[in-house]
């Protein structure tokens, strides 16, 4: 990722932590919650090794046809599993977001300069446009509603907690957010 320091290591630690808490997701006894944390902890490791810095590390030629094809992959299984259940779409379009991404960086190594310089500009618009929706309608479902006396969870464990799920994607959606505008 190109630009500050500071703002690629902040995303890099948000991408991490969050890919980190898709891990303890997987532990549901919901296979459905299973399956989609999987997803999204490779979405969130795959975004926080793409964040890395340029001045700090530069992944070597190879990496980004490696990041292509397992993102290509993810996008494959998000299609398949799109049959079952819609929410699985969302899945689909961040995977092939990333190797959208990736496919861009492989064709263009040398260039490093920053904004605008990596991509084809009306996909990135629409990719912006679309994650920038996303996080907004993420917002505003994680507005707490009417609060239940006395329910304090019982015996939810944390990979069932809904509301700790709808977090983790809005953070996956900002820091999508942030490398299309970066990219």
């Amino acid at each position: 990722m190109h630009g500050p320091a500071s703002h690629g290591w902040l995303l890099v630690a948000l991408c991490a932590a969050t890919g980190a808490y898709c891990l303890l997701r997987m532990r549901s006894h919901v296979e459905e919650q299973r399956r989609a944390a999987g997803g999204e902890a490779l979405m969130g490791f795959g975004m926080a090794a793409m964040a890395v810095p340029a001045a700090v590390f530069t992944p070597p030629s190879w990496a980004w046809p490696l990041y292509a094809a397992v993102f290509g992959a993810a996008a494959l299984q998000a299609l398949w599993s799109a049959r079952a259940n819609a929410h699985h779409l969302h899945h689909l379009v961040g995977a092939s977001a990333m190797v959208y991404m990736a496919v861009a960086m492989a064709v263009s190594p040398g260039r490093h300069g920053g904004h605008g310089d990596f991509g084809i500009p009306l996909l990135t618009g629409v990719l912006l446009l679309y994650f920038t929706g996303y996080v907004l309608l993420s917002g505003v479902r994680l507005v707490p509603g009417a609060v239940v006396a006395g329910g304090g969870g019982g015996g939810v464990g944390w990979g069932d907690r809904p509301e700790l799920a709808r977090a983790c994607r809005l953070s996956m959606g900002i820091a999508m957010v942030a490398m299309l505008l970066a990219f």
